[in-house]
């Protein structure tokens, strides 16, 4: 990419001037992961070749990773399919570093989800460690500061011998970068399935809080004002991460292009944080962009975009930790812990006074200018000059091809769905199913992941996993707080990705509901195959409609989040796996309901209607090895009226505690309630079945949406039959609580009995068979 000059100890630069007098020289854009089209659109734009600096800027911001270029025209449907009551709270929406919505009392919260997946399989720790780091940053930038974590992660086979390897490192990372940066984590997913071995998922989401009158947006405006670079130096790591790495799929073989996976250290993003957040407090910064994704190219390109004018740096002034670097990779290095600020030159010396206050490296790279261009000089010659809205916003724009996928009728088709699956109904089948569900390792005990985070530091987590939602405090004198789920089930979007990322969405929405707040605002990580396959294209189309149709129904906006795609191994993509994470809003976190019931002698009642709806369920998974048919029914409308009611219920103190009915269905529902807090329940099933004409396998194992299993206290029980009669919603009580230490177990009457020191041995043993034991 660069010449070496003899006169000089290093690489000579490729300068504008050397592009204008040699436009035939070869450059290796293919290797940069540029198409021959995108390359020669350069050319045009340019009006010359692109120097070796400009090639670099163009391949990591016009990759798929940090320009959407493949997923810009579904991506609209969410800014479009929105109404009044859906910008009600929205102060910041896509398109900025995080989306920032309005909770009232003069706060706000800011909150988004994005991926790590490909640096994760190659380098599990640093590749998880770096994306807690990364989406900390995203949430910096709005003025925030950072109050939770969590994460979202898809893993390949259980017994499969590199999943522990990939599984160690990345709740390691995970939990070191969070831990130390003194940030509880609320919980997430963990999923295992054969189909992400090469190619797991690691999605991680950051919330922070802020006075409104403390949000700040990224851009350079105001000629003379100083381009400023903090933080941790410049290095090697992650070069070519997001336009080779996180930009292409994986080999059969695996990864191979192996570009270096960023090398995070949270105790300079703990200090960079503080920094930051006195930086906003006196008012010292015009405005703040993290360094993540394609690092300076980043920066500068999109600063200078969202401003008024242009900006001009000098390269050199950049500090490095490895002196050896060329200007190219300087410009493309993804290095940890960076920020980049716009400071007024009055304010100048003040900005360092504070960075220096904090040990925080600082390096004046430039200035913004009314040129309208982005000029970047490197020892004295310019080896940039570029509009930078053709960097950072006029990328290339595709509509690629979409072909309905060939298998998936059969995948669908009725003599292949769990209708026609053996069932039983003996007590001691189901019986045993019941704990072969509870043990599977996607519905088992977690404790081996989660009890490596911190769930409680900063003293404000209200409710955390094994709770199906997890809540924030955000002030101490009110109580107001927030509620953050987040779901996704790869497994109903194989079968139909229209209506399983409707199933994401309301299984999201459903936590936030059961555990007393009101679902507000989401997020999303969207996790595909190649777009340069139809079929997958197809996915991601009807994935995208099915949840914007799905936000639009239920009255919540999408404030951001990210699209990953390249997620397969040779021709074989992962299952579309969108994540969707959704905040609720509750005016007192001293009314939150827990998933589990605390008390014996309670009621519990089923909110909802059951249907013999098997296909692609737990059950299926795990009693018959089997994926096939079509999901559940998305009952929009009735999830919206169930977390109405579930809101009701807990402002009047009429539910203690609640349970979403999702994976695993009402026996699943059962484990989690009452392995919770340790109190058994009495149960009948027989109202089910013939309420909803339904056999003893669907009113155990459907995962018919839109329900909750709600504990009512007895004194309770009249004030709360009332509120479901006024509602006319669905209602049956199937049991009490009842058992508690050593008696505890789950009857189901007339069918079998369950003891709760079986049933939780069998789910707590499942991640530590194949891990090893569980910390703490």
């Amino acid at each position: 990419m660069t010449d070496i000059d003899a006169t000089q100890s290093g690489p000579r630069p490729d300068t504008v001037a050397d592009a204008i007098a040699t436009p035939e020289k070869e450059q290796p854009y293919g290797a940069l992961g540029l198409k021959p089209d995108e390359y020669d659109r350069i050319r045009e734009i340019l009006g010359r070749r692109p120097t070796s600096g400009e090639l670099a800027m163009y391949s990591v911001m016009w990759s798929e990773h940090c320009s959407y270029k493949s997923s810009k025209i579904y991506l609209r449907q969410f800014g479009q399919k929105v109404n009044d009551k859906m910008r009600e709270r929205l102060l910041v929406g896509m398109g900025e570093n995080a989306g920032v919505i309005d909770i009232g009392e003069g706060w706000a919260v800011t909150f988004k989800v994005e991926s790590h997946n490909h640096p994760s399989y190659i380098e599990p720790f640093q590749g998880a460690a770096t994306g807690v780091g990364g989406i900390i940053r995203d949430i910096i930038s709005m003025g925030a500061r950072p109050v939770a974590v969590m994460d979202q992660l898809r893993f390949g086979a259980i017994d499969d011998p590199d999943t522990a390897r990939v599984v160690h490192g990345v709740v390691s990372g995970i939990s070191s970068y969070a831990n130390c940066l003194g940030l509880p984590n609320l919980g997430g997913e963990t999923v295992f399935d054969s189909v992400y071995q090469a190619n797991p998922l690691v999605n991680a989401l950051g919330v922070g809080v802020l006075r409104h009158e403390d949000l700040h947006l990224a851009n350079a405006s105001g000629a003379g004002n100083k381009v400023v670079l903090f933080g941790a130096r410049t290095g090697g790591d992650g070069i070519g991460g997001a336009s080779i790495l996180a930009s292409d799929s994986f080999s059969e073989g695996g990864p191979t292009k192996r570009p270096a996976v960023q090398v995070g250290d949270p105790f300079a993003e703990k200090v960079l944080i503080e920094c930051c957040l006195e930086l906003f407090r006196d008012e010292l910064v015009e405005g703040i962009q993290d360094l993540g994704a394609a690092g300076i190219s980043c920066a500068t390109s999109e600063l200078a975009a969202n401003g008024d004018g242009g900006m001009f740096i000098e390269l050199d002034s950049v500090l490095l930790r490895d002196p050896s670097l060329t200007a190219e990779e300087i410009l493309m290095s993804e290095s940890q812990e960076r920020m980049m600020a716009v400071v007024h030159p009055d304010k100048l010396d003040a900005f360092l006074a504070v960075t220096a206050k904090w040990d925080v490296e600082t390096s004046v790279l430039g200035e913004v200018t009314d040129t309208g261009r982005l000029v970047i000089n490197w020892r004295g010659e310019e080896i940039v000059n570029v509009d930078p809205s053709t960097v950072a916003v006029d990328g290339p724009v595709y509509e690629r091809p979409v072909e309905y996928p060939a298998w998936i009728d059969a995948l669908q088709a009725s003599g292949v769905n769990a209708s026609g699956l053996a069932r039983s109904d003996s007590g001691d089948e189901l019986r045993s199913q019941m704990i072969a569900v509870a043990a599977s390792p996607n519905q088992a005990d977690v404790s081996w992941v989660t009890n490596q985070y911190d769930k409680y530091v900063l003293g404000n987590t209200a409710l955390a996993f094994p709770d199906g939602a997890g809540m924030i405090r955000v002030d101490e004198e009110s109580g107001l707080g927030v509620a953050i789920a987040t779901d996704a089930n790869g497994r109903y979007c194989q079968l139909d990705p229209y209506v399983g990322s409707q199933l994401a969405l309301a299984e999201a929405y459903r936590n936030v509901a059961t555990s007393g707040a009101v679902p507000t605002a989401v997020t999303d990580c969207l996790n595909f195959g190649s777009p340069e396959n139809p079929e997958v294209m197809w996915q991601f189309s009807r994935s995208v409609e099915g949840l914007s149709d799905a936000c639009l129904a239920l009255e919540v906006p999408v404030t951001g989040g990210n699209v990953s795609l390249y997620n397969q191994t040779g021709d074989t993509p992962i299952y579309p796996t969108p994540v969707v994470g959704v905040l609720g809003i509750i005016d007192d976190v001293a009314r939150r309901v827990p998933s589990g019931w605390q008390d014996q002698g309670e009621h519990l009642y089923l909110l909802g209607t059951t249907r013999d709806e098997l296909d692609g369920s737990a059950w299926a998974e795990t009693v018959h090895d089997h994926l096939g048919g079509r999901p559940p029914i998305a009952s929009l409308a009735e999830e919206r009226a169930l977390a109405e009611l579930l809101h009701a219920g807990a402002q009047g103190g009429l539910i203690s505690g609640a349970v979403d009915l999702s994976e695993g269905g009402l026996a699943q529902a059962l484990t989690d309630g009452a392995l919770r807090f340790g109190v058994g329940a009495r149960v009948w099933i027989e109202e089910i079945m013939s309420r909803d004409d339904v056999d003893a396998t669907a009113a155990l194992f459907s995962e018919s949406q839109a329900r909750v299993l709600v504990a009512v206290p007895h004194e309770e029980e009249v004030k709360f039959r009332g509120l479901c009669s006024g509602r006319d919603f669905p209602v049956l009580r199937i049991g009490v609580t009842d058992g508690a230490g050593a008696d505890a177990a789950i009857e189901v009457q007339d069918r079998f009995t369950l003891p709760l020191s079986e049933l939780g041995a069998a789910s707590r043993a499942t991640l530590p068979d194949r891990f090893g034991a569980v910390i703490g």
